[in-house]
């Protein structure tokens, strides 16, 4: 009989023992991920926020500015307004940031994954951030209780807070708290001060294509801010009403109507003076301490002299600027006892809210050289003592004149117009370098100066504020000038918290010296490196200031009521196209006041009054060419 075959085993049972095993193990491992994060989730709890503080909406105190002339300026502070309950909200306004920002707001309870998948696949495809995938809630969970860093901390507790709100909230709750809460650029926190600062009404007056604005705002509010990019944020809103139509919120009618079209944007008067405002603020705390109140500071601003300052620089720097690759200016406008009328810290102040007049320092080059005259008066020089102008040396330091000629014996007046660095070296240490910085200190010169024989040439870095000031303190017969710009803050319930007072008068150029300077400065302008700055039927003293490679270009000068001082140059410090003081400064400083006499009842008064001119309407000039 033949021997039978054994039978092979039968796999099935390694299989099915393979799998049995892999399912164990799965398990095994998910039980603890699931613990893991269980805990990882109980952990990042214990250390949730306050959920309290999400109905605690507080305002900030508010400051309102004022100018000389008592008329409204700026607002600053609380920008925050009241809070709205949700019928106050037009259904419009609600249907575009819904559109726009959470499509399905109305059906997820805290998270979208649907628009969380398409973020994250749009972000793939096109290998960036293009998307997001957050919801409302997650955004006002963000908005009220947490960072904006991105760590799994912060994005757990989000959706743990998120949950937290759709469970124990309304939706009309959640979308009525979102709108209080979320930030709409220029300072607007929620949407009552949103429609206030942007189109001045009301919000429950917000049109259709106003509506669509501000929702557009949100995803990046400072850079679509209307005010600041029209363009950008006419660009968004139409995608926010593209949005609408495709939701249903709106119809094509609605649509072809352009309710852009009607949208005006509220421009204000505090448009014009926000670098003196910001200065205002940083000294608001020297005269009341810590506000906790609403407040109103008067300020020494003259608003009418604030546009035309703004106008004249920008008017010549457009002109000249780029072809001289001149790209920013500051200007002080400043009464001869310190009042500070206008200040101009930039080109833009949406595009920087540095302040060069109050901040930079840079070096004055000759507009320091007063200074080193009034030393050499103090030592018994006169305005006519004749000194060489020719080749020196002081400890290996060679100084040489601008156009690299020498002129010979000049008297101290002639030296001083035309602006000679041999000369200047020479008095300086006649005089003595110690009784140069001593009187620098007297006149209004805060910052470091060092007794270096190249102080004559003003190497030292000043701002134009302190510079503006020692010509103040010339103009103000010698008593020493400080510059100032709050005259008086009112509390909300009208008690008087600070007025300034009069203080000690500070002697600091004897009056005999003051008068000889006064007579230099004006040949300056008369003869000298000044002559851009002459007004004809006005007596104009004042001092051009020149740094190396014209990196720096100053223009300080002085008549009657106002004395008047502007800057030009580059924050990098690169060099401009031979941009001297005598040229874009001078030309500035004689536009203002040129548009100074034509919206003041007569000409100005001090060093020598012209005719009385006949006024001429402040928007006649304003809007002429």
């Amino acid at each position: 009989m033949a021997a039978t075959k054994p039978k092979k085993p039968d796999p099935a049972p390694k299989k099915r023992g393979a799998v049995a095993r892999g399912l164990y193990w799965l398990t095994f491992l998910g039980l603890w991920v699931g613990i893991g994060l269980a805990g990882l989730v109980g952990y990042y709890a214990l250390d949730l926020p306050d959920t309290r503080q999400l109905w605690q909406i507080e305002n900030q105190p508010e400051f309102k500015f004022y100018g000389a002339n008592e008329k409204s300026i700026a607002r600053r502070g609380r920008l925050n307004g009241r809070p709205l309950l949700y019928r106050d909200l037009p259904p419009h306004l609600v249907q575009a940031v819904i559109a726009i920002e959470d499509r399905r707001f109305y059906d997820h309870f805290g998270i979208d994954f649907r628009g969380f998948g398409r973020a994250i696949f749009a972000n793939l495809r096109a290998g960036g951030m293009v998307a997001g995938g957050s919801t409302l809630t997650q955004q006002l969970a963000k908005n009220v209780f947490l960072t904006p860093e991105r760590t799994i901390k912060r994005k757990v507790q989000e959706l743990l807070l998120s949950f937290w709100m759709e469970a124990t909230l309304s939706k009309e709750d959640i979308i009525t708290l979102y709108m209080n809460r979320v930030y709409f650029g220029a300072g607007a926190y929620g949407i009552f001060a949103a429609a206030e600062t942007y189109f001045g009404r009301p919000v429950q007056e917000l049109t259709l294509g106003e509506s669509a604005i501000l929702a557009g705002l949100l995803k990046a509010p400072s850079r679509l801010a209307p005010t600041r990019n029209p363009d950008g944020a006419r660009d968004r809103a139409s995608l926010v009403l593209q949005s609408m139509l495709e939701i249903g919120a709106i119809s094509p009618e609605m649509l072809a109507k352009d309710p852009l079209s009607k949208v005006r944007v509220v421009t204000r008067s505090s448009d014009t003076a926000h670098y003196a405002v910001d200065w205002a603020m940083e000294l608001l705390p020297d005269f009341v301490g810590r506000p906790r109140t609403d407040l109103d500071i008067i300020t020494t601003i003259d608003p009418v002299l604030q546009v035309a300052a703004e106008k004249a620089a920008l008017q010549v720097l457009d002109e000249f600027g780029e072809a001289r690759n001149a790209q920013q200016v500051a200007m002080v406008v400043m009464t001869p006892e310190g009042a500070v009328r206008a200040l101009i810290g930039g080109r833009s102040y949406v595009k920087s809210q540095y302040n060069r007049a109050v901040l930079a320092k840079r070096q004055p080059g000759s507009a320091f050289k007063p200074i080193v005259y009034l030393a050499g008066l103090e030592a018994g020089l006169e305005p006519m003592s004749m000194i060489n102008d020719g080749p020196v040396t002081i400890e290996g330091w060679s100084p040489q004149n601008y156009d690299g000629e020498y002129n010979g014996d000049v008297s101290l007046t002639q030296a001083l117009a035309q602006s000679l660095n041999t000369v200047a070296a020479q008095v300086t240490e006649r005089a003595g370098r110690d009784r140069v910085i001593d009187v620098a200190r007297r006149v209004g010169v805060t910052s470091y100066l060092a007794p270096h024989p190249s102080i004559a040439l003003g190497v030292f870095e000043v701002s134009l504020l302190e510079l503006t000031t020692v010509y103040a303190t010339i103009a103000n017969n010698g008593f020493r000038t400080f510059p100032y710009v709050i005259e008086e803050v009112i509390s909300a319930n009208g008690d008087e918290l600070y007025k300034r007072q009069i203080g000690a008068v500070v002697p600091a150029i004897s009056q005999k010296n003051v008068d000889k300077i006064q007579d230099m400065l004006v040949s300056a302008v008369d003869r000298g490196t000044g002559r851009a700055a002459q007004i004809k039927g006005l007596r104009v003293g004042g001092k051009t200031g020149t740094t190396q490679n014209w990196r720096d270009a100053w223009f300080v000068g002085m008549s009657g009521d106002l004395v008047v001082g502007v800057w030009v140059g580059n924050d990098d410090a690169t060099p401009m196209k031979r941009v001297t003081g005598g040229f874009i400064p001078a030309q500035i400083w004689k536009k203002f006041m040129v548009a100074q006499q034509s919206i003041s009842d007569t000409a100005p008064l001090g060093l020598g009054a012209g005719a009385p001119k006949k006024r001429r309407g402040l928007f006649d000039w304003l809007f002429s060419d």
